[in-house]
């Protein structure tokens, strides 16, 4: 994230950085309430494991969390980074596969969610 904010500023576009754009701008905060809510998820996580107090339900939320966020985050990075994000030139393409790699191999937000849905005792209507 902080490679996009940093190549948001230097690029220039009607002689102004691309970075000072609205709606750039809007994407960039919602992208960093996402990420600052998933370290909040992953400490609670990380607490819990520590104290030994509703294990399953912090690391369940945090799993759910953090499977939405990464994907999203490296599909925000490969598009605020325009063409170059998806050249060899530039790693943001790695990061969205890995983190659609991943999402395979350690489960999809949506499955997390049924995860802990069920730990929580809630079932569909």
């Amino acid at each position: 994230m902080t490679e996009t904010v940093r190549y948001l500023k230097d690029r220039k576009q009607f002689n102004r950085p691309v970075g000072g754009f609205q709606a750039l701008k809007h994407r960039l905060a919602q992208l960093w309430l996402e990420v600052v809510n998933l370290r909040a998820a992953a400490r609670g996580a990380a607490d819990a494991l520590t104290t030994g107090e509703d294990i399953d339900v912090a690391v369940a939320v945090a799993q759910a969390y953090a499977a939405s966020v990464a994907v999203h985050a490296a599909e925000e990075a490969v598009q605020l980074h325009g063409g170059l994000g998806m050249t060899w030139e530039h790693p943001a393409h790695l990061y969205l596969k890995r983190a659609k790699a991943d999402s395979i191999a350690y489960g999809t937000a949506g499955a997390h969610r049924d995860a802990l849905a069920e730990l929580v005792d809630l079932r569909a209507p």
